[in-house]
């Protein structure tokens, strides 16, 4: 019987440690959790998207609160995802002004074209669907948020296909802010 090895314990990359140090500086010694969502932030884009609770873990003790204090915020904002999501992840936005505009058609498209359900991946790991509340551009409506980038007035084929063309064509996530020396090698492909 082959021995088993524990899993490596979650580590920030160096370049993270150090935005996670500049980012305590804005804070007195006794508001380190004010640095909370932030480094939740980086975590999640250091570790494929998502926040393990091996990581949660990691960022409680980065900043040295107890681990329920990084759960019940990671649980409790929708933009941090606590299982592992694909390469993109499409944030459709599902109020009022989106749904009277057809979101809820373009969400039936995006299952269809994608292969995913609604809170899950699509079956090749490139495309995971989420709904949210209000992205804020009504005047576009339906939206999509992709990071940080909206795509608008998906009501069209034609828009739905070149958002998906566009998004399938990125080689990898892009470059964080403290990534200024580019990408770790272990997420280049990501």
């Amino acid at each position: 019987m082959e021995p088993t090895t524990a899993a490596a314990k979650p580590q920030f990359s160096p370049a993270a440690q150090a935005e996670i140090k500049r980012l305590l500086t804005h804070y007195p010694d006794d508001r380190k959790k004010s640095t909370l969502l932030p480094v939740l932030h980086i975590a999640q884009a250091e570790f494929g998207g998502w926040v393990s609770p091996e990581v949660q873990d990691l960022v409680a003790e980065t900043l040295g609160l107890r681990p329920i204090e990084v759960y019940e915020v990671s649980t409790f904002y929708t933009m941090f995802n606590l299982k592992p999501v694909g390469k993109h992840v499409l944030e459709i936005c599902r109020t009022g002004p989106c749904m009277l505009r057809g979101s809820d058609e373009l969400t039936a498209h995006l299952e269809r074209i994608t292969g995913a359900q609604v809170g899950g991946t699509s079956p090749d790991g490139v495309f995971t669907l989420k709904e949210v509340e209000c992205l804020a551009a009504c005047g576009f409506a339906p939206v999509v948020q992709v990071r940080e980038k909206y795509y608008e007035s998906l009501d069209t084929e034609e828009n739905v296909n070149a958002m998906l063309t566009e998004l399938k064509g990125l080689v990898h996530r892009p470059i964080l802010p403290w990534e200024e020396n580019g990408l770790p090698t272990s997420l280049q492909n990501n």
